[in-house]
């Protein structure tokens, strides 16, 4: 058996022997008195819908074209399809019949009231921490919407992955159920950033490295990894210099976060989406909290980029230096000092030096395009020019602006090029 094979074949022994011991039930919290109905008082709607747009629910649950929180948007994962469920208040499809009850139980163990495992699809990990107060917020916002009468479409994954009671032995693996502690050592600035960041925000679900098993360890939290089946690099989120936000400002963090543009980059492919439903709609204090909690999370992997530069003599840098200097320079400056904020530096980029080189190949190919937020209601987007360079081309270039400037990024060749004009755009 190859290694996977013996990891798979462990999860599944333990799911199902877990299974046979486990049966989950739905049990009341303790952490607040019972109730049947939601809230239906405007400020805690409003708080809700607040709240809702912090965890980015709406991403998930409406489809392209489709009605709000009415599902079936569809997530590919290297296990099959996943489709969002139902979230409207329709009694028949949605969530009209739960109780606040039963949604914070949903949101605190990933279970839902008639006892179903959740696929960590659904954040369960990073939700688990979100306060009862917060729960029930969220919910009565939830209740408040129209209803959708239309019902969740059915998962599509592959065997064994859609034995839902194997889910048992991922969760002993990966998931702790409980809310978020606050640090008592730490300011009430720092606390509701960190409160945010890693509960509602969902931000280590991207920006962590996912295993085989579709987990992730404890030591990789927040240090950057490649989104599956959706071909988009989460830079590292820790202090690390080299590709995280060691060397960035408060103000940078926020900027990026909140507008989509900074001056030392701007946010394109999934993050874009997540600063367009969520980010650029919360408060300036929320804001600025993550972005405090942000700057202090350890670089567990220092000197990564330790060592000389690529060599700049080559074929291929002059290569790449002559279609720069065509098509890009005019944007991105004869140095790559850029015109911030709306065309990004591209010397001393960390997202450009990045080990992984996905992300300027997408861009390149692909183009940039940044959301349409309130900050930067009209943003500039860098053309594609997939169907103007050759792989060979595109390799050039790519390998130019990361190696370029003192930048310290490796080459890339045109096999991955290759192979990222190929994969499906997501």
């Amino acid at each position: 058996m190859k290694p996977i094979s013996l990891r798979l074949a462990a999860v599944v022994a333990l799911g199902a022997a877990l299974s046979s011991l486990m049966q989950p039930t739905f049990a009341a919290s303790d952490d607040a008195t019972a109730s049947a109905t939601a809230d239906s008082r405007p400020d805690i709607v409003k708080r809700g819908e607040y709240l809702a747009r912090a965890g980015d629910c709406i991403a998930c649950h409406t489809a392209p074209r489709g009605k709000m929180f009415g599902g079936g948007l569809a997530m590919d994962t290297p296990f099959g399809t996943l489709y969002s469920p139902n979230i409207s208040p329709d009694a028949q499809y949605g969530i009209g019949t739960w109780s606040p009850d039963a949604f914070f139980h949903m949101m605190r163990t990933g279970i839902t009231p008639d006892g179903k495992l959740l696929y960590p699809a659904m954040p369960i990990a990073q939700y688990t921490k979100v306060t009862r107060e917060d729960s029930d917020a969220i919910f009565a916002y939830l209740k408040s919407v129209p209803p959708v009468r239309e019902p969740s479409r059915p998962q599509a994954l592959k065997f064994p992955f859609n034995q839902r009671k194997l889910l048992l032995g991922w969760r002993t693996l990966y998931f702790r159920e409980g809310a978020y502690q606050p640090d008592p050592k730490r300011s009430v600035e720092w606390n509701r950033g960190a409160y945010l960041v890693e509960g509602l925000g969902h931000c280590t679900l991207c920006h962590t490295k996912i295993n085989l098993l579709g987990g992730s360890s404890q030591r990789d939290q927040f240090a950057g990894g490649l989104i599956p089946v959706q071909n988009w690099y989460a830079p590292s989120l820790t202090s690390d210099k080299d590709g995280g936000l060691g060397d960035w400002s408060v103000r940078d963090i926020v900027d990026l976060l909140q507008a989509g543009i900074s001056d030392r980059g701007a946010v394109y492919g999934p993050m874009a989406e997540v600063t367009y439903h969520s980010l650029q709609y919360m408060t300036d204090d929320d804001i600025k909290a993550m972005a405090a909690y942000l700057k202090t999370l350890p670089d567990n992997d220092p000197g990564r980029k330790a060592g000389p530069s690529a060599p700049t003599n080559t074929k291929v840098f002059e290569l790449g230096g002559q279609i720069y200097a065509g098509k890009c320079a005019l944007c991105h400056g004869a140095n790559g000092e850029g015109h911030v904020q709306h065309y990004p530096p591209l010397a001393r980029n960390q997202s450009i030096e990045m080990n992984s080189a996905v992300n300027p190949i997408r861009i390149v190919l692909n183009g940039g395009f940044p959301p349409g937020t309130q900050r930067n209601p009209e943003p500039y987007g860098m053309p594609p020019f997939g169907q103007e360079l050759s792989d060979t081309d595109a390799a050039a270039v790519v390998t130019y602006i990361r190696t370029a400037w003192g930048n310290h990024g490796a080459p890339v060749t045109e096999r991955e090029v290759n192979e990222l004009r190929k994969a499906p755009l997501h």
